[in-house]
């Protein structure tokens, strides 16, 4: 039996900091912009100082997830080690954007130790992904409000791209889209968590329409038609390509109740998908995707991608650019200088990123700084699955769904897009891959005046 002393007001304080941060986050144009990436690193210094106090004035108590994130923090921290490097040595084309991806990821870092620190307990972690689901849902539903409306603004300035697509506060829709395959997920992850383990009955289905989770379910059905409004081809190919993996697994794997799981997945397909979507453009996104056209020629010994928009053209473009600095990169954010500088300013679009994270992440970082990262991934997916795998907790295995659901979604949507560059869907993902750490690791408490007792459904 576990004997831990509860958390301190400035640790509550802190957690309580990290969930505005999450909601606030997309909220300025997906905080890319300058003053608002100063602005979270700023909140989050001030937040890892407050939390660094409140451990130095309490009792050390033993934390397993803790213990096993360590590993990933270490990869997080190797990478900015690497990128300290570029930005101290001068092996960056570009030492402001250097030094910026710098700060920013040393806070990513620091932000996943602090939500594997701060939320190892049930009822927080549950907090947690309900205002990550909250966050997403209005972010659906702001941007298919304007686009319904014939309104479209972003906050606090009118949308000058993409009219007529969902985008919430993000100026791309992909970017909508990237955001809305994590909440999404994490939705459905908290949803499967909150099952009874009841054998299937039909009542079920009206008591999961209509009972005391229908706000959830509402919430997926608002995430959805945010998505298909969004028309982000590769975001919906990612969030239901994800669903169908994991799900299949999922069920696979619980011969228990394999029906009950089996009707719950159905039914999202179904429902959201087939009839609700099909109100919100489905049809339209079926055309963009069928006039997709992509084509593969072989010039002079190497592959040449075409895809019927620049960004073929990009990222054929930018594989010189990896290969040229294979192992350390041009550096870290000097994507765009290096760019411009190998194909001209009249290439026929403004390209400050490569529209392909992980070519992207190749030509900054180079493969010692973009290795760590790819183990860091795999890392999380292993704890995800571990979860899912869980046959003796609910909950457990709930969560590890959504987190393996959600980074694969985003695994699939960085291969044509760079969701990755966006500190609001880059901090997200970072909670995520905290979140699959802390499916396995986090503990039940019932806190007593010095101490509480643990025990595990």
């Amino acid at each position: 039996m576990d004997y831990e002393y509860p958390q301190s007001r400035l640790e509550r304080l802190t957690a309580a900091a990290i969930l505005l941060l999450l909601v606030w986050m997309p909220l300025p144009l997906g905080s890319n912009r300058s003053w608002s990436m100063a602005l979270f690193i700023l909140l989050v210094g001030v937040l890892a100082l407050i939390w660094g106090v409140a451990l130095l004035r309490s009792r050390p108590v033993p934390n397993r997830s803790l213990q096993a994130a360590w590993l990933m923090f270490a990869l997080l921290v190797s990478t900015q080690v690497w990128v300290a490097l570029q930005w101290l040595l001068g092996l960056t084309a570009d030492v402001g954007r250097t030094f910026q991806s710098l700060m920013l990821g040393i806070t990513y870092s620091l932000l996943f130790l602090m939500v594997i620190n701060l939320f190892n307990t049930r009822k927080r972690l549950t907090v947690l992904l309900a205002v990550i689901v909250i966050s997403g849902t209005f972010q659906a539903f702001y941007g298919a409000i304007m686009v319904l409306s014939g309104v479209e603004w972003l906050l606090g300035v009118p949308k000058e791209f993409y009219k007529g697509n969902a985008t919430g506060t993000f100026v791309n829709r992909n970017h909508l889209a990237g955001y809305l395959e994590m909440t999404l997920a994490c939705g459905i992850g908290l949803m499967l968590a909150l099952r009874d383990g009841q054998p299937f009955r039909w009542v079920n289905v009206l008591e999961l329409l209509l009972g005391p989770k229908a706000r959830l379910r509402l919430a997926l059905v608002i995430m959805v038609i945010g998505l298909v409004m969004s028309q982000s081809r590769m975001g919906n190919a990612g969030f239901f390509s994800s669903l169908l993996i994991v799900g299949s697994i999922f069920v696979l794997i619980n011969r228990q109740n394999r029906l009950r799981n089996s009707m719950i997945l159905i039914s999202i397909i179904l429902i959201d998908m087939l009839v609700i979507s099909q109100y919100f453009g489905l049809e339209r996104l079926k055309n963009r995707l069928m006039n997709t056209e992509v084509a593969i020629t072989q010039e002079e010994g190497q592959l040449v991608f075409d895809i019927n928009d620049l960004r073929g053209l990009a990222f054929t473009q930018s594989i010189p650019l990896a290969q040229e600095k294979t192992w350390i990169g041009h550096g870290a954010g000097a994507y765009e200088t290096v760019f411009i500088g190998h194909t001209g300013p009249n290439f026929g679009g403004h390209f400050d990123h490569a529209h392909n994270d992980y070519l992207q992440f190749w030509v900054e970082f180079g493969l010692i700084g973009s290795l760590p990262l790819l183990l860091f991934t795999l890392l999380a997916l292993f704890h995800s699955f571990r979860a899912l795998w869980n046959r003796e907790s609910l909950f457990r295995s709930g969560v590890g769904f959504g987190t393996a659901m959600a980074i694969i979604a985003i695994v699939i949507h960085s291969a044509s897009d760079f969701n990755l560059q966006i500190p609001a869907n880059a901090v997200t993902y970072v909670v995520i891959c905290a979140i699959a750490v802390l499916a396995n690791g986090h503990s039940r408490k019932k806190y007593r005046k010095r101490y509480h007792t643990s025990h595990e459904s």
